[in-house]
């Protein structure tokens, strides 16, 4: 089975949109519900610029322990 890569690009702007794009792949990459509404929790602590941040590293880790990079190859 092809594994997903993660990423938010095409993802509704929308801070819950993005927040629940992210925690669906936290679940579908094995994560638990208490580690995804930590992110969530995380998330909303914060403006929309540490949301999006948060994210993208979030979403970077799951690529990076899928064997996925950003690095052109």
């Amino acid at each position: 089975m092809a594994t997903k890569e993660y990423t938010l690009v095409g993802v509704d702007g929308n801070a819950f949109s993005v927040m629940g794009y992210v925690k669906k792949a936290m679940r579908q990459s094995g994560m638990s519900k208490e580690e995804a509404n930590k992110y969530q929790n995380d998330a909303m602590r914060g403006n929309y610029d540490q949301l999006i941040c948060l994210s993208m590293k979030i979403l970077d880790a799951l690529n990076n322990e899928n064997g996925l990079t950003d690095d052109g190859e």
